[in-house]
């Protein structure tokens, strides 16, 4: 179903001509437009994740230790719901102009299953760890349910950033010789490369 509707939308706008191009082989062709949408979304993401970072570090202890969670939080929270903006936004847009190539992706896959943990490490933090928040707000230690929250946090957004880098390189790429586990993961045979064994041998 997933795939269905990607295909759906890579062909979203497509004239009737059979080499007119879809509006996401516009975008995905448009080079300036694709280096600065690419490069915003980065950025957005330095941005939402540093900020998530600095309150992660206080929750943990590390930093700011004498200024109570919630004055770092409300200082810092505009500027990570402002990131946090403009980084689905722009990278909403990029999975339009390529959305089968993200789909068999593996690294894609890892990308979003770790960003789906992290915001719903999120909402429990926000809607269960926090109700008791006016007791530890001071505490230079806040109790450890709330450390570990944060500590899953920080690893999340590491995991969520190094991914999002390795989807820039084809080592698992469909249609290339790959071990069973990462033919079956990206689902390469539904995709138009095909799927490889080690041996070069079609599946």
């Amino acid at each position: 179903m997933i795939r269905d509707f990607l295909v759906w939308m890579a062909k979203f706008g497509k004239g009737p001509g059979e080499y007119d191009p879809s509006w996401s082989d516009l975008l995905a062709s448009s080079l300036n437009f694709w280096g600065l949408l690419e490069g915003t979304h980065v950025l957005s993401l330095m941005l939402f994740a540093g900020t998530i970072f600095i309150v992660d570090a206080r929750l943990l202890g590390l930093v700011f230790k004498k200024t109570p969670v919630s004055v770092v939080s409300d200082r810092i929270l505009p500027l990570t719901v402002f990131g946090m903006i403009i980084m689905v936004a722009t990278g909403a847009a990029l999975v339009f102009a390529k959305p089968l190539l993200y789909y068999h992706n593996v690294w894609f896959r890892l990308k979003v299953v770790f960003l789906i943990a992290a915001f719903i490490n999120i909402v429990v933090m926000h809607y269960r760890l926090q109700w008791n928040m006016a007791e530890w707000d001071a505490l230079p230690k806040p109790p450890a349910k709330i450390q570990i929250s944060a500590f899953i946090s920080v690893a999340c957004w590491i995991l969520v950033i190094t991914f999002g880098r390795f989807i820039a390189y084809d080592w698992y790429n469909c249609g290339k010789p790959l071990p069973a586990w990462a033919n079956a993961i990206e689902e390469c045979k539904t995709s138009a490369d095909g799927a490889l064994d080690l041996k070069g041998n079609p599946l």
